[in-house]
């Protein structure tokens, strides 16, 4: 395990090099968030105070809270990283290294996470504060989300990776980077909570695994699962990670037959 954890302390300090650049991507993930309190704050007040998505004002700002986060988990930063070792060929370089390379790109990703905790931590408080603060989960459903969020970092890594893999055929990754982000965006409830999508949408959603990005841990949050119905749904959370994980081992044997390196 040594080998990985130099990976990611090498990544946490690609962070501290590149700063500039981290933030400012993450910032992007703020002002989104930003944008979308004020857009459900003016809904509601034109509701008149009421629910919508069975969610009230309190609780949608927890719900948008925990998209916040969890958008800001594995940012595009981290989208990029896994991708350029692909297209500028240091792939090549990765092949003749002792260490298993999904593991690696792994190990890298939480080196990021680290950098992008902090920020959501100061962001995330921030952002509450300006909106009048949300109400939190008790202690019991408390361990549940930290159980379902802890999951979502092996799940998103899972879709990065592979718009990662996906650019030994495309050999550009602004365009698949950017059409992940918005099936994610939608198919995931980060923008709308899926119970406000019409059915055929909301089963679509049910058979992705990107319910279990935010909109898995946000009910959570707020209660709106509990007990069986949570373990359940941290399971079909695990269930996905398993998928993308070995999924994405198999078509790593494919891509690195496209690998075509020039020179002596």
């Amino acid at each position: 395990m040594k080998p990985y954890w130099s990976l990611a302390r090498m990544a946490w300090s690609a962070v501290l090099v590149y700063r500039g650049e981290f933030l400012l991507q993450l910032a992007g993930v703020a002002v989104q968030a930003v944008a979308l309190f004020a857009v459900w704050r003016a809904l509601f007040t034109g509701d008149g105070g009421g629910e919508l998505a069975g969610l009230s004002w309190d609780q949608m700002k927890g719900y948008l809270f925990v998209a916040f986060l969890t958008g800001t988990l594995m940012s595009s930063f981290t989208d990029g990283q896994l991708a350029v070792r692909v297209l500028d060929g240091s792939v090549a370089l990765d092949l003749v290294r002792p260490i298993d390379y999904q593991l690696a790109r792994f190990a890298e990703s939480l080196g990021f996470l680290v950098g992008e905790l902090l920020v959501v931590a100061v962001m995330g408080s921030v952002l509450l504060m300006a909106f009048g603060g949300a109400p939190l989960p008790d202690p019991g459903q408390a361990g549940l989300f930290l159980l379902s969020l802890l999951a979502v970092v092996p799940l998103k890594f899972g879709l990065v990776y592979l718009v990662g893999l996906a650019c030994f055929w495309t050999g550009n990754f602004h365009g698949l980077s950017l059409s992940r982000v918005a099936i994610t965006n939608i198919l995931s409830g980060a923008l709308v909570p899926i119970a406000l999508y019409p059915d055929w949408l909301q089963l679509i959603c049910m058979l992705s695994p990107f319910p279990g990005i935010v909109s898995t841990p946000a009910l959570i949050f707020l209660g709106q699962v509990r007990g069986t119905e949570a373990a359940y749904l941290i399971g079909i959370q695990l269930l996905w990670i398993a998928i993308l994980w070995i999924g994405t081992r198999l078509l790593w044997r494919v891509a690195v037959r496209r690998l075509v390196v020039h020179g002596g």
